[in-house]
């Protein structure tokens, strides 16, 4: 049964995830919302244009801009939780939780984290007093359930630095954080600003010096990384919107249509107009 809270454009809600109900996550309502889905192993998902499979209890972050489709639930019962930014927005709240950049909007675009044994017990007995804090009609029940969300994403966003970063997790602290703040400038900018030069511009630093510093850290170029996130926009507007790849092109800022076509192309193996037709084909089958 699904709990939840609303007040004041302020929403939350959670639902308990099995196999009998597992379609309702893939509903179209929830869209607009941020969705943390707790899956246990044997769980399967696509995010984008990525497919998981559950080897362990997980935990995904997806963002309202993602395309998010839970395609099997296991045997174990999951949880799925939706809220609002008027409810918690991590960008406003970033000194309390840090995790803009990392477990949303980061560069990797990795939405999974998986739990280990002390933190799968911890999100468990979070995610369960979250469900009775909503059934419960106590005047703070509000700021209980926020505070079990920050608390979740906390310790989470620990454990994802720990899976996914490597030796930058050991670095500075200045570094994770020049790293979260090229990931959030990506995401805010990557439609008008394709260049180094125009992220090294931002970050008030010579171009070779931040391909240096990517370099010192073990990290992708951030020539691949700003174009990872255009063609990451590109496919899903080419597969979830009837926008014409003229007007795609456009929309990423390209006023050449021919010279997306052709970046598209060398990124991917395919025109934009195979890859559209070859994904709705297989959505078809």
């Amino acid at each position: 049964m699904e709990r939840y809270f609303e007040s004041n454009y302020k929403k939350i809600g959670m639902l308990p995830v099995s196999k009998e109900n597992q379609d309702v996550v893939n509903a179209p309502q929830y869209k607009p919302y941020i969705k943390i889905i707790y899956a246990p192993a044997g769980y399967s998902l696509t995010v984008d244009f990525k497919h998981y499979t559950t080897k362990k209890s997980s935990l995904f972050f997806v963002h309202p801009n993602q395309y998010m489709q839970l395609e099997q639930a296991g045997k174990d019962p999951g949880y799925f939780i939706w809220y609002n930014r008027d409810f918690y927005c991590v960008q406003i709240h970033d000194e309390e939780v840090a995790c803009d950049g990392l477990l949303f909007n980061n560069i990797y675009e990795m939405p999974m984290t998986e739990l280990p044994k002390d933190d799968d017990q911890f999100t468990k007995l979070a995610m369960q007093q979250i469900i009775e804090e909503l059934a419960s009609q106590e005047s703070s029940r509000e700021e209980m359930v926020r505070t079990y969300l920050k608390q979740i994403i906390i310790r989470t966003t620990r454990t994802w630095k720990k899976q996914q970063l490597g030796e930058l997790n050991a670095a500075p602290a200045q570094d994770m954080e020049f790293f979260r703040t090229f990931s959030r400038l990506v995401e805010i900018h990557f439609r008008e600003k394709h260049s180094v030069t125009d992220y090294a511009d931002l970050l008030a630093l010579a171009p070779k010096t931040l391909s240096k510093k990517f370099n010192r850290l073990n990290l992708t170029q951030p020539n691949d990384i700003i174009k990872d996130r255009i063609l990451l926009e590109a496919k899903r507007l080419l597969v979830y919107s009837t926008l014409s790849i003229k007007e795609i092109a456009y929309n990423l800022g390209y006023d050449d249509p021919a010279y997306f076509n052709r970046l598209f192309t060398n990124k991917t193996g395919a025109p934009p107009a195979t890859f559209r037709k070859q994904f709705v084909q297989t959505e078809e089958v």
